[in-house]
């Protein structure tokens, strides 16, 4: 009886070491799961942060463009209107 008693209590330990191994590997995983989710969200955050500067400057740098342009533009449609002017006032003077 005796005997019967030490293996069960045997068994018992055994099942919840095992219990316990088993525990330990579920929250070892859990845990690196929450730290692989934690790492994608953080290089997924980092990576539009750089896309959102990168895109920012592209933009700034095509309105920078396009005003310089533009005022390019102004300046030679205002050299262009002083000429005839100019040119305009030079033969009604006479000169």
């Amino acid at each position: 009886m005796l005997l019967v008693v030490v293996v069960v209590a045997a068994v018992v330990v055994a099942a919840v070491a095992v219990a316990a191994v088993v525990v330990i590997i579920v929250i070892a995983v859990v845990a690196a799961a929450v730290v692989a989710v934690v790492v994608v969200v953080v290089v997924v955050v980092v990576v539009e942060v750089v896309v959102v500067v990168i895109v920012a400057k592209v933009v700034m740098v095509v309105v920078v463009v396009v005003v310089a342009a533009a005022v390019s533009v102004v300046i030679l449609l205002v050299v262009v209107v002083v000429a005839v002017v100019v040119v305009k006032l030079s033969a009604v003077l006479g000169t």
